[in-house]
C-alpha cells in the first residue's frame, strides 16, 4: 500500500483566502513498507471538481518531477486571480518502484488580490461618543433579496475594532476576536467565509457586532485607549455567484442602518457589562422594524492595507467545569475551576428582571485564601449581566477575555451551584500534534 494524505495548502486544509500567488503545498505518504521514501511527484490542477476527477480540461499539470520533496511544494502555474476556486490532488512514486493512487481531491479559494477587487465602503456608525471611555458596541444591519438559485457565496469581511458577522439569525463562524491583532496602521486582516448555506431565496438579513478589542480599547499602559483609532468601522463584501452563471455584489455602503444594544461596553482589560432588557429581538433577521436606528457615515480608509487572514483562528477549544464551591475567610462566595485558563465564564441562572450579578476573576487565592487580585493591577476584569426576566437565562461576553483560575460572584440572591457555571478555554486553534501521559497527575494537567 502506498498512499498520499492530507494534502494542504499553505499549512491549511481547503482553505479560503489565500492572498500568495504561489501557495506552497504539502502532503504525508502512507505506507506498510518500512523504509520507505517519495522519489517522484504528480500534481494536477483544475478549475472545477469534475475535471481532476475524469482528468480532462486540466488548468496545470507538473508532469512527473523526480524529487523526495513532500513540502513546501510551490504552485508555478498559470497566473492566479482573485476568488478563484483551484482543486489538485497528487500521486508519488517510491524508492521500492511502487506507485501510488491518485489522492483524495484538495482545494483552495484565492481571497481578493486587489484592493481595487473591493467595491464594499467603510461604514461607521452614526453617532456621537466619548471616545475617551468603553461605549455601547455598536449593531449594524441590511436587509437585501435573492431570487435567483445560488450556486456559491462568499463574504470577505474586516473591521477597525472587532466584529462578529450574522446572516438570518446565525453567526457565520465560530472565529473570535476577528480580524485579529495586527499593526492596523500597516495591515488589517480580512476573513473570507462560505455562507452559501446561511442564503435563502427570498427576503435576507446581514448583522454585524463590533467591539473595541486592541483598535481602540484599553491595550497597554497607564489607562490608555484609542492606541490605532477612536471609531469603530466596518468593511464587507459578499460575492454570490448564481447557478445560471450570473453574479451579484451585495457591500457595506450607506444603505445599512445602525444602533446599540445590550452590550453596554466590552473591554480586554475590564471586561463586559450586559443589560438583556436592551435586546433586540429579531434584529439580525429579514422584516426587523429599525425604523428608529440610525444612517451609518462613508468613510474613506485606504484598501491597500487590507490582507487575508494569515493566522489560524482563535476559537473556544475546551469546556471546563468548577470543581469546588467555596467560601473565603472574607466571606465571599468563590468557584475553583481547578487550573488557570484563559477565556471567560458561561452563567445559566434564573434571576429577576433587572437584578444583576458580577463575575470577578483573579489567578490565585493569597495565602489566608482570600481571593487576590493585586497583580491585575489596574484592570478589573469584570462582568456584569442585568436580568431580563424571571425565567432561566443564559450569558457570555462577546468581546473579552480572562486569564483566571477563581471566579468571585457578587450580587446575586439566589443560590449558585458549580453546574450554574461553565469555564469557556480559547486560544488559537491549532491541531495539536500529540500528546503526553504519565503517573503524575500534576504534569498531565
Amino acid at each position: 500500500m502506498l498512499k498520499v494524505t492530507h494534502l494542504r495548502t499553505e499549512y491549511k486544509t481547503n482553505p479560503l483566502g489565500i492572498g500568495t500567488l504561489r501557495p506552497r503545498l504539502s502532503w504525508e505518504i502512507v505506507s506498510e513498507k518500512r523504509n520507505t521514501n517519495q522519489t517522484a511527484y504528480r500534481i494536477i490542477f483544475g478549475l472545477h471538481l469534475e475535471d481532476l476527477v475524469e482528468n480532462r480540461n486540466l488548468f496545470w499539470d507538473t508532469g512527473i518531477i523526480n524529487s523526495d520533496r513532500s513540502n513546501q511544494v510551490e504552485y508555478h502555474g498559470p497566473a492566479l486571480q482573485s476568488s478563484q476556486s483551484i482543486f489538485w490532488r497528487v500521486k508519488i512514486w517510491d524508492n521500492h518502484n511502487h506507485e501510488s493512487e491518485w489522492s483524495e481531491v484538495a482545494c483552495w479559494e484565492m481571497g481578493l488580490l486587489e484592493s481595487t477587487d473591493w467595491q464594499a465602503f467603510w461604514i461607521e456608525p452614526d453617532r456621537t461618543e466619548d471616545t475617551s471611555v468603553s461605549n455601547p458596541c455598536p449593531f449594524l444591519r441590511r436587509e437585501f433579496s435573492v431570487h435567483k438559485e445560488i450556486f456559491s457565496a462568499r463574504a470577505f469581511v474586516s473591521c477597525h475594532g472587532l466584529y462578529q458577522l450574522f446572516l438570518n439569525g446565525k453567526k457565520v463562524s465560530d472565529d473570535l476576536f476577528t480580524p485579529g491583532w495586527t499593526s492596523y496602521l500597516h495591515r488589517i486582516q480580512y476573513q473570507m467565509y462560505d455562507i452559501t448555506e446561511f442564503l435563502k431565496n427570498g427576503e435576507n438579513a446581514i448583522g454585524a457586532i463590533l467591539g473595541d478589542g486592541w483598535y481602540r480599547g484599553y491595550v497597554g499602559w497607564e489607562g490608555k485607549r484609542n492606541l490605532y483609532g477612536d471609531k469603530l468601522t466596518l468593511i464587507l463584501q459578499i460575492q454570490i455567484l448564481y447557478v445560471d452563471g450570473s453574479t451579484e455584489l451585495i457591500c457595506s455602503d450607506n444603505s445599512w442602518k445602525s444602533a446599540t444594544g445590550p452590550i453596554l461596553k466590552s473591554d480586554f482589560y475590564n471586561g463586559e457589562t450586559y443589560d438583556a432588557r436592551l435586546e433586540m429581538n429579531g434584529w439580525n433577521r429579514p422584516g426587523f422594524d429599525d425604523k428608529n436606528w440610525q444612517s451609518v457615515i462613508l468613510r474613506n480608509f485606504t484598501n491597500e492595507l487590507l490582507v487575508p487572514s494569515e493566522s489560524e483562528p482563535v476559537r473556544i477549544t475546551q469546556e471546563i467545569k468548577p470543581v469546588k464551591k467555596l467560601v473565603t475567610p472574607k466571606g465571599d462566595l468563590v468557584f475553583d475551576l481547578g487550573q488557570n485558563i484563559v477565556g471567560w465564564v458561561q452563567l445559566k441562572l434564573k434571576g429577576t428582571r433587572g437584578s444583576s450579578i458580577t463575575l470577578k476573576h483573579a489567578e490565585v487565592l493569597d495565602n489566608e485564601g482570600n481571593f487576590y487580585t493585586d497583580n491585575l493591577r489596574a484592570a478589573k476584569a469584570e462582568d456584569h449581566y442585568i436580568f431580563k426576566s424571571d425565567d432561566t437565562e443564559s450569558f457570555e461576553p462577546h468581546f473579552t477575555f480572562h486569564g483566571f483560575r477563581y471566579v468571585k460572584v457578587e450580587g446575586y440572591e439566589g443560590v449558585i451551584e458549580p453546574e450554574n457555571l461553565m469555564g469557556k478555554v480559547i486560544h488559537t486553534a491549532m491541531k495539536p500534534t500529540g500528546d503526553f501521559e504519565c503517573s503524575d497527575p500534576l504534569v498531565n494537567q
